[in-house]
């Protein structure tokens, strides 16, 4: 007579050559592989994912810096001003971050007789707010949650004019780059959107190439309707880094191309051109009355450069608009700064002057050494050789 059979002993029953039991995150997703259409989509985003890693693709930067080499870098668009400017400056710390500032100007058409700003910025946390003499605010907070995701903040308060909020968020991953920003949002009782929302992405296509699209969506007041818009964009950078082209195709229209080239390790030069296609009205010549529109296209071209020293930086722009413009930043003193920038319209036969002073100071002997150009044990820091 057999023994009764219990249920260890079916442990003990050998199992099939190759074959091991299913642990319980197999039995979980085996429905998704199992299923033809999930398992069709896992099987392609895998594909996918593993042609994307094999082509090593680096991040494309973001939509606003598309051709900062060009705009900010070579042009004068973030140094210009008229009339006479006087910046004193003093950090009080490295790491944190912590410095202050004050502007002062006479007779600039942009520039606010005095403003005061302060800085603060550590790993992860971006502070700095502006007051001026005409008691305008302005803020901007940037913080970092991990390497990928940045929140964002603008705020501006001026005497006389609408309050602005910005709220941005920028996420960078290896391969492409989001950005999601809005202007003044504001909801309406029935949950209506009002304001400006744009939303990007930039995708690197090749290790060299990078397509986007950004996409703009307003409204002005919920009764009125609203606009929207896409743009297409388009960078691409060398092998070696050493030229940059970017283009743009915006929703109104314009065509905007940049190209960006490093002549020499101290000098740099970009060129910029803009089409805009747009109507103009047509108008009887006897009667002076409009009679229909015809379709118009304006262009400009801007080229600049700019030439790096070891005491100064010099640009200069020329544009096909008969605008003629340099920049000119010389270091005196390890603390001390001389601006000097100028403009002339041959067209309008019109010029431009401004000059200033720029000063630093530190707040403790080590940043004041550093400042002069010393180490911590008073020996000279390494500099590149001067031109």
């Amino acid at each position: 007579m057999s023994s009764p059979v219990s249920i260890s002993d079916f442990n003990k029953l050998p199992t099939n050559p190759g074959v091991s039991p299913m642990t319980p995150e197999q039995s979980q997703g085996s429905f998704w592989s199992s299923n033809p259409i999930s398992s069709y989509v896992l099987e392609t985003y895998r594909q996918v994912n593993a042609h994307r890693q094999g082509l090593v693709l680096t991040n494309p930067g973001t939509v606003e810096n598309l051709n900062k080499e060009v705009s900010r870098d070579v042009f004068l668009t973030q140094y210009f001003f008229t009339g006479l400017r006087a910046d004193l400056n003093k950090a009080f710390s490295l790491n944190p971050a912590f410095q202050t500032s004050h502007t002062f100007s006479i007779g600039s058409t942009s520039l606010p007789n005095y403003a005061f700003s302060a800085l603060f910025a550590d790993d992860n946390l971006f502070m700095q707010g502006n007051i001026d003499n005409d008691y305008s605010l302005s803020g901007r907070l940037n913080y970092g949650w991990d390497k990928n995701n940045i929140s964002k903040a603008n705020l501006q308060i001026a005497n006389g004019q609408p309050t602005m909020v910005q709220l941005e968020q920028d996420y960078q991953a290896s391969d492409f780059s989001i950005n999601l920003k809005t202007l003044n949002p504001q909801f309406s009782s029935k949950g209506v959107f009002s304001g400006v929302a744009v939303g990007s992405l930039l995708q690197s296509i090749t290790p060299n190439l990078s397509l986007g699209l950004e996409a703009l969506y307003s409204r002005t007041q919920p009764s009125t309707p609203a606009d929207a818009g896409v743009s297409y964009l388009t960078r691409y950078v060398s092998t070696k880094k050493d030229w940059i082209f970017s283009g743009q195709l915006q929703a109104n229209g314009a065509l905007i191309a940049s190209f960006w080239r490093k002549i020499t390790p101290n000098v740099e030069a970009g060129i910029e051109t803009t089409l805009q296609a747009g109507m103009i009205p047509i108008t009887d010549p006897m009667v002076g009355t409009p009679i229909g529109v015809q379709p118009t296209v304006e262009g400009s071209t801007t080229i600049g450069a700019k030439y790096e020293y070891r005491q100064s930086i010099f640009r200069g722009v020329l544009d096909s608009n008969g605008k003629i413009a340099c920049f000119l930043e010389r270091k005196i003193l390890p603390t001390l700064s001389v601006l000097f920038c100028g403009e002339i319209d041959q067209f309008k036969q019109e010029s431009k002057l401004g000059c200033g002073l720029q000063f630093e100071t530190a707040g403790n002997q080590e940043l004041l050494m550093m400042q002069q150009g010393l180490d911590s044990d008073g020996n000279p820091l390494q500099t590149p050789p001067s031109i």
